[in-house]
């Protein structure tokens, strides 16, 4: 395993900062091309929490900028979690809900959660998603916070849609590492694979809904291997209602 380049040794031109330092950098931050399918969007409890990403958690929201230039970006949220693997939130959104309610309660948070990392179509292949961690991990040292856990959505899941996670997450190659692109950058950024999250994010929406998002027809009640799912997304015609459950890989970073 090749060590990985400490955050002070970043390459030539890059730079890092959180929102809560550069609040002027939000607009291009969130204007990245992000290149997920179009039914990722339409998350509910996503949806309703997003905004007060860039209110209330700035310190946690990371700029990757290359000789002035936005090339990449990463949102997280302070979180309390007991340090179990039972503890653990059931996913991303979950981790959305109870970091908002750790806030509106007053429960003093002790981790740090990802919640996404893009960069720009563009830039990808250059390993920035790796400084895009990095970020996420110091800016949880400079809060105090001892660890940056992580709800992983596999990069390459997606074509081995009927393979259950817990299955895909095993998978290694030859020299020891996870088989998955984005697993692996964990890996090598010193991470531990924790569990499956097998619903980490719930996507709902009517036939026509999922039609428009996906380009396909649905004409009977099953479920469908959908272009871009992780796993396959159940339809119920005579509901009008398709659901989607995506599974994830909780990982968990040291801090400090």
């Amino acid at each position: 395993m090749r060590e990985e380049r400490p955050i002070s040794s970043l390459p030539d031109g890059i730079e890092i900062s959180t929102l809560d330092e550069r609040p002027d950098l939000e607009a291009r931050a969130r204007s990245l091309d992000a290149a997920f399918p179009e039914f990722i969007h339409h998350d509910a409890v996503v949806t309703r929490h997003w905004e007060r990403l860039y209110t209330d958690f700035a310190p946690f929201q990371i700029v990757v900028c290359e000789r002035g230039e936005v090339v990449a970006a990463g949102n997280s949220v302070s979180v309390y979690w007991d340090g179990t693997t039972k503890g653990l939130p059931e996913g991303l959104d979950a981790a959305l809900e109870r970091s908002m309610g750790d806030a509106e309660e007053y429960r003093d948070p002790n981790v740090v959660s990802a919640i996404l990392a893009v960069v720009s179509r563009e830039n990808g292949g250059r390993g920035l998603s790796r400084v895009v961690l990095q970020g996420m991990k110091a800016a949880a040292a400079e809060s105090g916070l001892g660890a940056l856990i992580a709800p992983v959505r596999p990069t390459l899941k997606h074509l081995y849609p009927l393979t259950p996670m817990d299955r895909y997450a095993r998978w290694e190659r030859p020299d020891g590492l996870p088989f998955d692109p984005w697993l692996r950058v964990h890996r090598r950024l010193g991470a531990e694979i924790l569990c499956v999250a097998p619903r980490s994010m719930l996507i709902t929406g009517k036939i026509s809904e999922w039609e428009d998002w996906t380009g396909l027809r649905f004409p009977e009640s099953r479920p469908y291997v959908v272009p871009g799912a992780l796993s396959p997304v159940s339809m119920d015609v005579e509901a009008d209602s398709g659901t989607y459950e995506e599974p994830n890989v909780w990982t968990r970073h040291a801090v400090g």
